[in-house]
């Protein structure tokens, strides 16, 4: 005769069941300095909760914890219930759902991570890994960290002064006179110059170069390459040009590139950028880390303290249906 289990808890599924794996750079991420397993590592923790608790903790690395596919490999308790106890393991201290910044071939775009701790945190614990991963982030991405203040720099060495020996009496010092500057041609004069060897129909003399040279400095002020400017201007020639110098000058004039916005300049010392923000574990609002005590932002926590929430104007439940697909065919019927 079998003997029945008279324990409380509910038994997990076996760790040798096939894990479903998540795409890569989501999935479950173990949170670091966690205790040896244990247990009673969630022994006070609700039943329901303590039960996916201990199978989200037995997850591999990258393994898929969202909604669905724990409900999936958890027949006891569907979507709803699952979600209901995912969010009752983040104010528990057991996870934290961050939204990060990556950089996926040239191009930028924000993913949801979802961080695990066997260990309960509390919220300064959280606020504080969430800074660190912002700054390992940003490293990642190579751009720079978040700044949360000016760094004082140390005061550079004081060079000692050279001895100065004093020139005999008899001799006069003699007076250096400044450097000379480099002259030479200007790139925009130099990719004149080079237009007859690109195309000999375009052969500009000395003079021609001087006195398109700032028509053509325009164009590379507004960011383009001499390479850029040589194809617009050599690009399409007819058969034969009779003067150079004026269609080089009506093509620097009718083709001049439009002027690009500047750069966003870098952040002042002091403002924070902030490229790791978490996600409130119930209705998943993005925010600062230090706005989600216990994982919940402002409205969920008013919420989960006992305030009736807002109910919708008109929600689909009260509606009368019979009502409403008469209207629908009243409307079918008119012309």
């Amino acid at each position: 005769m079998a003997a029945e289990n008279i324990s409380s808890a509910l038994r997990t599924p076996a760790s040798s069941l096939p894990y479903d794996r998540a795409r890569r750079g989501y999935g479950k991420r173990s949170a670091p300095d966690q205790r040896p397993s244990r247990t009673d590592d969630f022994a006070l923790l609700p039943r329901r909760e303590r039960y996916i608790a201990g199978y989200v903790d037995r997850l591999p690395e990258g393994c898929a914890m969202d909604v669905k596919s724990l409900a999936k490999a958890l027949p006891l308790y569907g979507q709803m219930a699952v979600g209901t106890a995912l969010r009752a393991l983040g104010v528990a201290g057991h996870l934290r759902r961050v939204r990060c910044q990556v950089t996926d071939g040239g191009q930028s775009r924000w993913i949801t991570r979802t961080y695990w701790s066997r260990t309960a945190r509390d919220h300064e614990w959280w606020d504080a890994f969430t800074r660190a991963e912002d700054r390992r982030t940003a490293q990642e991405t190579g751009t720079t960290p978040a700044a949360t203040g000016a760094v004082a720099m140390p005061a550079p060495a004081e060079t000692p002064a050279p001895t100065v020996h004093p020139e005999p009496a008899h001799t006069v010092p003699q007076q250096r006179s400044a450097a000379p500057e480099p002259t030479g041609p200007s790139p925009a004069y130099l990719a004149l110059a080079r237009l007859g060897r690109t195309d000999p129909r375009l052969a500009l003399s000395a003079a021609d170069c001087a006195v398109l040279e700032g028509l053509a400095s325009a164009w590379l002020e507004r960011g383009v390459s001499t390479d850029y400017l040589t194809q617009a201007l050599v690009s399409g020639l007819p058969a034969q040009v009779g003067s150079p110098v004026g269609l080089v000058r009506r093509r620097l004039v009718d083709k001049i590139p439009p002027r690009l916005p500047a750069p966003p300049e870098p952040p002042a010392p002091g403002t924070e950028v902030r490229r790791v923000l978490m996600e409130c574990t119930r209705c998943r609002a993005p925010g600062q880390p230090e706005a989600f005590p216990d994982g919940l932002c402002r409205s969920c926590r008013t919420e989960a303290a006992g305030a009736p929430p807002a109910a919708p104007a008109c929600a689909p439940a009260e509606r009368d249906v019979h009502a409403l697909v008469g209207g629908l065919r009243d409307l079918l019927r008119a012309p």
